[in-house]
């Protein structure tokens, strides 16, 4: 069954099973999904539920209705989209798509932190520094500048340990601090680390499996094909960066938004799309 989940500034507020065959959303209280907020047309949006289908269709909103970033008048619906309406975003959920197309997404396209450790995790930091002497030959920066651009891409020796399958040995009794929430790897709640980024996410807008979502909830994620094209996304306190690692052929760069990045680290921002071999994904910030 098909669901609606609705969000206001990453806060679920209401959840909606799809049971009949016309929803409307708007203002107005006669809607299926009322959202009260001045910046949504009374009737400003309908979906049409047929047999396993769904299509959305802006009804001449003043604002406009949005899927995963783009301005529709209809869209066909695939799970895992995300409806905006106002400020408010409503997350399409077909629970009759089978789950191990996420799973082999990830395994088809996600380099598994095992194999991270060595060898790419080593290319990693290479191209990072490598982005860094440019962008510091670029600017013409002072030596404070950049210690501060080299901190905005190089993982920090926390993080770089984080990937490692042995946890770093413990620090004497005296020299313990607090964890930092940037540096945990294996995930963060953000309820327990307000002082977090937000977690940002990777949507697949092309091939097989388009419509699947990975959140970016580490300190380093590679992504490619090995042999192909290989690209590893930081996550700073500063924001999301991307930096090449390998390609198949030479000066074969990932893109974003149909540029290459180059050998330079690529800061991304809210609805980026990029492309890294041969699959579109679109960035987004919680």
């Amino acid at each position: 069954m098909a669901r609606l989940i609705l969000s206001l500034d990453n806060q679920v507020l209401a959840e909606y099973n799809m049971t009949k065959e016309r929803y409307t959303i708007g203002r107005l209280p006669d809607n299926d999904v009322r959202i009260d907020n001045p910046a949504v047309s009374g009737h400003h949006s309908l979906i049409i539920n047929i047999l396993n289908d769904s299509f959305l269709e802006d009804l001449n909103s003043t604002n406009g209705t949005y899927v995963n970033g783009k301005l529709i008048k209809k869209h066909a619906l695939q799970h895992g989209d995300v409806i905006t309406i106002g400020h408010h975003q409503l997350r399409f959920s077909d629970q009759q798509a089978p789950e191990t197309e996420q799973d082999e997404f990830e395994k088809t396209m996600v380099i598994p932190t095992g194999q991270q450790n060595a060898d790419t995790l080593a290319k990693a930091e290479e191209a990072a520094e490598k982005a860094v002497a440019s962008a510091v030959s670029d600017v013409d920066a002072q030596p404070d500048a950049r210690e501060d651009i080299a901190d905005s891409v190089k993982l920090n020796p926390e993080e770089a340990a984080a990937l490692e399958d042995e946890a770093p040995p413990p620090r004497p009794e005296e020299e313990r601090v607090e964890p930092r929430h940037s540096s945990t790897m294996t995930g963060i709640d953000p309820a327990n680390a307000p002082n977090a980024l937000p977690l940002a996410k990777l949507q697949v807008l092309s091939g097989a499996f388009a419509g699947r979502e990975l959140e970016l909830t580490k300190a380093l994620t590679t992504l490619g094909r090995p042999g192909v094209q290989v690209a590893a996304i930081t996550r700073r306190a500063e924001g999301y960066y991307i930096v090449h690692v390998e390609s198949g052929k030479e000066d074969d760069f990932p893109l974003v938004n149909g540029q290459p990045i180059g050998a330079q680290a690529r800061k991304l921002s809210d609805n980026d799309v990029v492309q890294l071999a041969g699959v579109k994904m679109g960035f987004f910030a919680a």
